[in-house]
């Protein structure tokens, strides 16, 4: 049956009449009116936004904080009148009065600290990317699945009500049959220099903080934000704002599951400095469908983190190429539809919105439903990001095995789909 935008709209955008079951009637908590108890996990710039977003909603109470900067948990214990501020996770995983908790970590620890939560009996709202690699992104559906969790994913563009009318604009056929997305991230990044091993601040627990990754000395120009630029802790830009881009890219090109191809090229052209991911992408990835002409969609990446101007008209975006039109979005602006010639058709506004997000993640855990941004969701298109990754640190294309989630007939790069974890650390996820 086709899906029109009357029925997308409706029923959410939610994949099929057969997408795997989240918490059941007997798995709800307490009742859709009773308070929900939460816990922040990771107290930096995400994570104090959104518990204080939190924590000014009716029916939510925010029971602990955790961050092992001791300045930042204490910050955030004032800022949502939390009851506790801890350094350590299992604190508040152990607390049965939390029913769920918020993951805004640093990348390396989003996969195993959401994994330990749904053992814990808690439903998860986990900051994007849900994971640090592919393998780790399955272990988490798991974990979800298998515990009835309720994991949201925090790609807000998925609960925007202005992002989801243009996808069904999309769904509906008004650019004709979309047959290739394109993601963008192009903005102005500042260079991290270089620094040397130094002792971690006053305050912090640097050992808790590296957690599961492998052991390597603090540096300055580590933190609070430039591990997103280390292979260690973060997944570089593509898995930091990219994301958002590639989610919506494969949202809006209507596919399923996984690319079987990722092809392209990504390295560093503007800093000379610490940075170890790339600064600029261009990697598309083939979805071949049923392998007929009419069946294959692509999807590609461009990422510029040197520039000073917009594209399209935006800084973050997509653009949509149908065969009878198109439409260019700016998650945090508006979308144009296009027709032939460039004809403008209709426009509205996007927009993002934490609180949106927060409250479907809510609703979602007390009815036992599916959220917007389902975990599994969040891993399609954070496997985006890793084989974009394993791109450029390999700087050749891979064939991947949707099914597998392996990389066949390539050991080097197979194992960049997975990673190497501290030896014996409780956090290490069961089947990595």
């Amino acid at each position: 049956m086709k899906t029109t935008r009357r029925t997308f709209l409706k029923t959410g955008g939610a994949a099929a009449a057969g997408a795997l079951a989240v918490a059941s009637a007997g798995d709800r908590v307490r009742g859709a009116g009773d308070r929900m108890t939460v816990g922040i996990i990771g107290c930096g710039g995400r994570g104090l936004r959104l518990g204080t977003a939190l924590a000014g909603m009716d029916g939510v109470r925010v029971a602990g904080v955790c961050d092992p900067d001791e300045a930042r948990r204490e910050r955030a214990k004032q800022k949502t009148k939390a009851r506790a501020a801890v350094a350590d996770m299992r604190r508040l995983l152990d607390d049965a009065s939390i029913d769920a908790v918020v993951i805004a970590t640093p990348d390396h620890w989003h996969g195993p600290a959401a994994i330990l939560a749904c053992e814990a009996g808690k439903h998860v709202y986990v900051e994007k990317p849900c994971s640090h690699n592919v393998r780790e992104g399955r272990l988490m559906v798991e974990a979800a699945r298998r515990q009835k969790r309720v994991v949201q994913v925090g790609s807000q563009s998925r609960s925007s009500a202005g992002i989801r009318e243009a996808v069904a604009l999309l769904r509906d056929g008004a650019v004709g049959e979309v047959k290739v997305a394109k993601a963008i991230n192009s903005q102005r990044r500042k260079a991290i220099g270089r620094a040397e091993p130094s002792e971690p601040p006053d305050g912090l627990d640097y050992d808790l903080w590296v957690g599961p990754a492998p052991m390597r000395p603090y540096q300055k120009n580590l933190l609070p934000y430039h591990w997103h630029w280390f292979h260690a802790f973060g997944t570089g830009d593509i898995g930091n704002d990219g994301v958002h881009e590639l989610d919506i890219a494969r949202w809006g090109l209507g596919v399923e599951g996984h690319p079987a191809e990722a092809s392209g090229w990504a390295a560093r052209m503007a800093f000379n400095d610490d940075w170890q991911f790339p600064d600029t992408y261009y990697v598309a990835y083939a979805y071949p469908g049923d392998g007929s002409v009419g069946g294959r969609r692509l999807l590609v990446y461009e990422q510029r983190d040197f520039s000073p101007y917009h594209q399209e008209g935006f800084e973050n975006g997509n653009v949509f190429y149908g065969t009878e039109g198109m439409l260019i979005l700016s998650k945090g602006g508006d979308w144009r539809l296009y027709g032939e010639k460039n004809k403008l058709l209709k426009e509205g506004k996007a927009g993002l919105s934490d609180t949106a997000h927060l409250h479907d993640f809510l609703d979602a855990a007390r009815a036992g439903r599916e959220p917007n941004a389902d975990v599994l969701i969040g891993h399609h298109a954070a496997a985006l990001a890793h084989l974009g990754n394993i791109v450029g640190r390999l700087g050749r294309s891979v064939r991947f095995d949707p099914k597998t989630e392996r990389i066949p007939d390539d050991a080097e790069a197979d194992a960049l789909t997975r990673r190497t974890y501290r030896d014996g650390h409780w956090a290490v996820p069961k089947g990595v």
